[in-house]
């Protein structure tokens, strides 16, 4: 079972650049420490405050020891105390996702049309 963490994050739109700059620098932490990174992803239409970090583990306790690594981390408490600094961050919440693994990383068909889609719907 893979267990995926969406944090929703609430931020400052005038501080669209740092929030970017901190998550690239998840990018170097989080797969060190244990998790898969699936990616960060910044407002582009719409809202302007929305972004999203998704983080994905073999399990809940998997999470809970990347956790405790995190805590431990000296580059990752650089990386919090730079966005409690910069307060880029309005707020922040988690929930955790179960993967249907039979609907999950489904690659686009070519441009539809024609009897060879019609046979793969069905």
């Amino acid at each position: 079972m893979t267990l995926t963490c969406f944090i929703r994050y609430e931020i400052d739109p005038f501080q669209r650049d740092a929030f970017a700059a901190y998550a690239r620098t998840w990018a170097r932490i989080i797969p060190r420490l244990g998790g898969h990174l699936v990616g960060y992803f910044l407002p582009h239409e719409g809202s302007n405050v929305e972004a999203w970090g998704l983080i994905a583990f073999a399990s809940l306790a998997d999470y809970e020891a990347y956790r405790t690594r995190l805590k431990a981390d000296d580059e990752a408490r650089a990386n919090f105390s730079f966005a409690r600094d910069q307060r880029f961050i309005v707020r922040e919440e988690r929930r955790f996702c179960e993967v249907v693994d039979e609907a999950f990383q489904r690659p686009a068909w070519p441009a539809a049309g024609g009897a060879a889609d019609a046979a793969r719907l069905r």
